[in-house]
């Protein structure tokens, strides 16, 4: 009994030990993660974030992804993204997975969740998107508070705006998911990086070296001229029957026209002075007319008659070097000789004060405006054609140049994906469809079967549809094209889809007036990438230089112009305490990091 007692204490210790054994190995697992949101409420409030170098800790990123023979959502959901004209996902896949995607739109657009191309694509990849729309307002303010609150952030957000340093600090933090870890599903984006270098370099993170966001490509070479010099036609040839003009005869006057600042002056004076509209009034009349500083049509092609490639930034580059036109001597000369024509009236000075909105509804009906810049005097003037596209002005020193500005025909940060996106792969495949020259045409202009004919033309073009009556070109493309991610440059011009009429017309009277003026040596300042120590130096001195700038700029052109001693006062600010050399290094060594790609 004593030997049984003793077996049964000896095998209870056994049972006891392995079952410590057990517990000891036991390891935590780690939960699924959850399906795609779909709530359509906004975020609950969380604190922005605005710091670059705010330390935070990082969150859990997305799952690395699955080689392609052995994705996981192949057999379950038939998922495959190497054939294009293929569902991404099966019956059961298209049932079953959703993706909440949220997206500032204009006011114009239907939901997105309504438009004719969305329904299209879904029909085609099997991917369902839900979309949560809001105004480019509401986007503004709930942008950092989306980022804030982890738990309830959407999958992706389109027309996200994202900047350099945003990227880099949600980058750090494990937010936002690695996109370029995720090529092989994007055959279109993939094949588009291999091919164009200068794209891939604008959208990788200097800091790992990753990509982290989708961008936007419409190039027609257009944006990098954003202004030309209308001039009435009527008014001059007034002008030059009165003998008011030297050297100018009325059968010169047609596109191309270059006039020398001298004759520009002689117009000018002679619209201010005269009744020209025959309204019985000479004080309506706006002799030459702009709108200061803002992206197109401003004041930047006057600094053409002083040689100055001038742009909003006043950086440019010129012989691979960063270069500030408002350190040159020729941009204070210039300033005063444009000066002068405000303070004598030749130049409006409502063109300093008014709203782009103001510009173009003080253009139509009764003629006002002698000479303007603008995009295109189509939507300026009632009569467009009682104006010719000039040439450059060429100024005092026989200098004859135009602006060369930054805006840029690729756009990077419009779409990023949150690392709680359980698919990313899935939602990347679909998205790399938007780069698909057909489908990018439907998301910049509109669908086939309300924008495009359903057949195209013989040499594959797609056809526009006549327009419904009562409906402009512009309201039918803003109602049913999302516009966002694309991919148009001139494979898709050649071969998919011809540009709209007016861009047309825009890059003729281009190639006439503006290209030919400007130098091989000068090129505008493409999307850089900066470390996250360039952006903390930019955050620290760019915004006081350029309110330095705006600030002289202004008061110099309204009040007469600028003395020597107020001009090397100026310069020696921008030398000192406004850091200008600071920042100049930063862009020069972005510049060369981006040109060594």
């Amino acid at each position: 009994m004593k030997n049984m007692k003793k077996w049964l204490a000896l095998l209870l210790l056994v049972v006891l030990a392995l079952a410590l054994t057990a517990c000891g190995d036991k390891k935590e697992s780690t939960p699924t993660a959850a399906p795609a949101a779909t709530a359509t409420e906004a975020p609950a409030a969380a604190p922005a974030e605005t710091k670059a170098e705010e330390p935070a800790k990082a969150e859990e990123p997305a799952a690395a992804a699955a080689p392609a023979n052995d994705h996981p959502l192949n057999a379950t959901y038939g998922f495959q993204w190497s054939d294009p004209t293929a569902p991404i996902l099966n019956e059961k896949g298209a049932q079953e997975l959703s993706f909440q995607v949220y997206s500032s739109k204009n006011a114009s657009a239907l939901d997105y969740n309504d438009m004719k191309i969305m329904a299209d694509l879904f029909a085609q990849t099997n991917v369902q998107v839900n979309w949560e729309n809001v105004s480019e307002s509401v986007y503004s303010q709930q942008k950092n508070l989306i980022f804030g609150n982890k738990d309830n952030r959407p999958d992706a957000i389109y027309h996200a705006g994202m900047g350099a340093g945003e990227i880099i600090k949600y980058a750090k933090r494990k937010v936002l998911v690695p996109i370029s870890d995720y090529l092989d599903y994007m055959p279109n984006f993939k094949k588009l990086l291999e091919e164009r270098p200068d794209i891939k370099a604008q959208l990788i993170n200097i800091e790992d070296g990753k990509i982290y966001s989708l961008p936007r490509i419409e190039e027609m070479g257009l944006l990098q001229s954003p202004n030309l010099l209308f001039l009435n036609i009527a008014w001059t040839k007034e002008a030059i029957a009165a003998g008011a003009v030297e050297g100018l005869t009325e059968d010169q006057l047609k596109d191309g026209l270059a006039l020398s600042a001298a004759q520009m002056e002689q117009i000018l004076t002679y619209f201010r002075d005269h009744d020209m509209n025959g309204n019985g009034k000479t004080d309506d009349e706006r002799p030459m007319s702009f709108v200061y500083n803002n992206w197109q049509g401003n004041q930047c092609d006057l600094y053409g008659m002083f040689g100055l490639n001038d742009n909003l930034e006043h950086r440019v580059v010129v012989d691979g070097k960063i270069t500030y036109t408002i350190q040159d001597e020729r941009f204070k000369d210039a300033t005063n000789f444009i000066a002068k024509w405000v303070d004598t009236g030749l130049i409006d000075k409502v063109s300093f004060e008014q709203s782009q909105d103001n510009f173009l509804a003080n253009g139509k009906g009764m003629e006002t405006y002698g000479a303007f810049y603008w995009w295109e005097s189509e939507t300026v003037v009632s009569n467009p054609e009682n104006y010719i596209v000039c040439s450059p002005l060429v100024g005092p020193n026989g200098d004859q140049t135009i602006c060369v500005s930054n805006n840029p025909e690729i756009s990077t940060g419009e779409v990023i994906l949150f690392t709680k996106c359980q698919y990313p792969e899935v939602l990347l495949a679909y998205f790399d469809r938007y780069y698909d020259p057909v489908i990018s045409a439907q998301i910049n202009y509109g669908p086939i079967g309300i924008v495009y004919e359903e057949e195209r033309d013989d040499k594959g073009m797609l056809v526009q549809k006549p327009l419904p009556e009562g409906v402009t070109s512009d309201e039918l493309r803003l109602q049913n094209a999302p516009l966002g991610i694309i991919n148009l440059g001139e494979y898709a011009w050649n071969n998919v889809v011809h540009m709209e009429p007016r861009a047309q017309l825009r890059l003729e009277r281009l190639q006439l007036c503006a290209k030919p003026f400007v130098p091989e040596n000068v090129k505008p300042c493409p999307n850089l990438q900066f470390t996250l120590e360039e952006l903390n130096t930019l955050s620290n001195y760019e915004t006081n230089l350029n309110d330095y700038i705006r600030t002289n700029l202004i008061s110099w052109l309204m009040k007469g112009g600028v003395s020597d001693a107020a001009w090397q006062s100026f310069q020696n600010d921008l030398n000192g305490k406004v850091n200008l050399a600071g920042i100049q290094k930063v862009y020069q060594d972005a510049y060369d990091r981006y040109m060594a790609k």
